[in-house]
């Protein structure tokens, strides 16, 4: 499993590599009269940088679903506590039934 892992690991690198030097034409943003003045960037940057704030943000809304998954299973965790206190409660007592000596 290593060695498939680090296989994995090898050939994303090279494609990363090959990415980036198939794409170093710099490419001028524009957008309406925002980011007018901004130097030339190159394509692979521009790309690794919307990969990188997509992971960001997908890992940010990761951490609230887990936020809101662990406050949910706290509370149906005391929501069976006290269910289980209730039904114990309401449990009629064991019947001990002796037997009386025969005469």
């Amino acid at each position: 499993m290593r060695i498939l892992y680090m296989i994995l690991v090898i050939v994303f690198a090279l494609f990363i590599v090959t990415f980036s030097q198939q794409n170093l034409m710099p490419i001028q943003l524009k957008y309406y009269h925002y980011l007018h003045n901004l130097q030339p960037v190159p394509t692979y940057i521009l790309i690794f940088v919307s990969l990188l704030i997509g992971i960001i943000i997908t890992a940010f809304w990761g951490i609230v679903e887990r936020f809101r998954l662990n406050r949910t299973i706290r509370n149906l965790n005391r929501l069976v506590r006290d269910l289980r206190k209730e039904l114990q409660a309401r449990e009629n007592p064991p019947i001990i039934n002796e037997q009386l000596p025969k005469k």
